[in-house]
């Protein structure tokens, strides 16, 4: 799995048969991301956003075509410990306290990183005995970004990492962010707030309906975008 691309969408499609008919979640959608590059996914709710997120983990089979991630299937990255993602739900026990569940989700590779490494770069060295019950939204956000960092992957796939978050926290998570980008991880991350991707994305791809409706620097699609 060498590869300068970290990840190769060709035509990539995703339908879902509803009662009034199918619908293209996902229409038709080529994207290639090189390593260490840092790339937005922008676009409304419902643009189509996090199943494409879900088609590179390999979560679901795109209804045609190629993905790839450096170079071989997504179902080998993550095996490999190369990709990890912050999703927005699922997958922690809410009655366990933080470093618990990085204890848990840790004892599952056979080299993971620090657990306090780990915490300290989330954010959330101060949280360890806490519920995850009585976690902010925020806080949840960044012990899931904890989890992904256990297996030090080279690429990180976050949907709306700062859902949930005030300005403070998406600043604060933000900052970490860009320190993991500094250490040459790719990143691609979903959002529908502009403003995130100008901050952070060298690269904006928006997505609308399931397709590509513009795709280039930042603030070129900013200028693009601007008023409307």
């Amino acid at each position: 799995m060498n590869s300068d691309i970290a990840v190769r969408l060709r035509d990539v499609q995703k339908h879902f048969d509803t009662t009034t008919g199918t619908v293209r979640a996902v229409d038709g959608i080529s994207i290639e991301v090189g390593a260490g590059e840092i790339e937005a996914l922008l676009g409304p709710n419902g643009a189509g956003k996090t199943t494409t997120l879900d088609k590179i983990l390999g979560f679901t089979e795109p209804s045609a075509v190629t993905v790839e991630l450096f170079g071989g299937s997504p179902r080998a990255g993550v095996i490999d410990g190369r990709v990890s993602a912050v999703l927005q739900t699922g997958g922690l026990l809410r009655d366990l306290r933080v470093r618990e569940a990085i204890e848990l989700v840790a004892s599952t590779y056979d080299d993971p990183a620090s657990i306090d490494d780990v915490m300290i770069r989330a954010g959330i060295a101060n949280i360890g005995d806490r519920l995850i019950q009585a976690c902010s939204g925020g806080q949840v956000q960044r012990l899931r970004f904890a989890l992904a960092l256990l297996a030090d992957p080279d690429l990180l796939l976050l949907d709306e990492p700062t859902a949930g978050m005030d300005a403070e926290a998406r600043q604060s998570f933000w900052h970490a962010m860009q320190t993991e980008a500094r250490q040459g991880r790719t990143i691609v991350f979903a959002t529908h707030y502009l403003q995130e991707a100008e901050d952070f994305a060298q690269r904006t791809i928006m997505i609308d309906r399931g397709r590509i409706v513009a795709d280039g620097p930042t603030e070129q699609i900013r200028l693009q975008a601007s008023g409307r």
